[in-house]
């Protein structure tokens, strides 16, 4: 039962995060088999994200205190 919870925990957590000029960008999150997916409005933050993929995952992982993703994938 603690899973959706955290779930809702760590995509609450994505502006804290990626920060607020990425958040600004974000059109969407959410978690599907344990992968954060995130709709970027901007191409070139998308690829510059997609080389952070482990980074954010740990990060976001620490703030909800469990391993609720394995990979971050943006779109």
């Amino acid at each position: 039962m603690e899973t959706p919870l955290h779930q809702k925990r760590l995509v609450e957590a994505w502006p804290q995060v990626a920060g607020p000029v990425i958040a600004r960008y974000t059109l969407n999150t959410y978690i599907y088999n344990q992968t954060l997916y995130v709709r970027l409005s901007n191409p070139a933050l998308r690829a510059d994200l997609s080389m952070r993929r482990q980074e954010l995952t740990e990060k976001l992982n620490a703030v909800v205190g469990e391993q609720v993703i394995t990979d971050v994938r943006f779109g």
